[in-house]
């Protein structure tokens, strides 16, 4: 389960139900979380290779990865390397290109990126705060549902170094996968909020018609992040998914 930019593992607090069917490995990027905080070394290739590394060390075979946000384009950028390895994928918020291009409409505006760097300069604390309420559609969590998110995930999951989370905003500003979506030959589930306004829907519905065998249940009034919002229902579609998709149990 690999969380989003700037966030850690800790995101998945509320998958950690989960466990009584499968395994649950939640590593921490590198500069996230628990993890060590390299100087350099954020480029994509390098969270590609110690996602590579955890799956050597640990041996593991018939793997699902889930990858939200920027871990939806390590899990990715990964594939080829580890698809014997493999079972399936699940994306979740995810982008095959966070930045819009000729013929690719459905991203942020380069200029947006750029602004957010300068923004993470001159107030690190307060553009990170900006960014976690914009992951989430306007009344989409209750009072109750917030101050519990506060709570549980966001005081217990720190913050990376300004240093690193300006190094992987770069990793955002510049991947560009769409050319190995015809690649993924493995049961792909797609789960997008229709109301995500960091990677737009339109996002996933492209990654859904170029992966061969790819599934996309999309959210009503959801955001960037419904397995914070929405983590009942969230579960019950990866539970599904996991049962019925790749490991073929009714």
């Amino acid at each position: 389960m690999l969380h989003g930019w700037s966030m850690s593992g800790r995101v998945w607090h509320f998958q950690k139900e989960l466990a009584d069917s499968c395994r649950l490995i939640i590593p921490d990027l590198r500069g996230h979380g628990r993890s060590s905080s390299p100087v350099s070394g954020y480029l994509l290739e390098n969270l590609v290779g110690d996602v590579v590394a955890l799956f050597e060390r640990l041996d593991l075979t018939e793997a699902v990865v889930l990858g939200w946000s920027i871990g939806s384009q390590v899990a990715l950028a990964a594939f080829s390397l580890l698809q014997t390895r493999l079972a399936g994928l699940v994306l979740v918020g995810a982008t095959s290109r966070f930045t819009t291009t000729d013929g690719y409409p459905w991203g942020l505006p380069v200029t947006e990126l750029r602004g957010m760097g300068l923004r993470l300069r001159r107030d690190f604390n307060g553009t990170m705060e900006e960014f976690f309420r914009g992951m989430f559609a306007p009344e989409e969590l209750s009072c109750e549902q917030e101050n519990r998110i506060i709570r549980e995930i966001v005081v217990e999951g720190p913050l990376p170094q300004q240093a690193v989370a300006q190094a992987t905003l770069n990793i955002l500003a510049s991947a560009d996968l769409r050319a190995i979506l015809p690649e993924i030959r493995r049961p792909v589930l797609i789960i997008h909020g229709s109301s995500d306004t960091v990677c737009p829907p339109g996002a996933a519905r492209y990654l859904a018609k170029r992966i061969p065998d790819a599934r996309l249940v999309e959210l009503n009034g959801v955001g960037h992040a419904p397995f914070l919002s929405r983590p009942v229902e969230f579960n019950a579609v990866l539970r599904s998914f996991l049962r019925e998709k790749v490991y073929g149990r009714n």
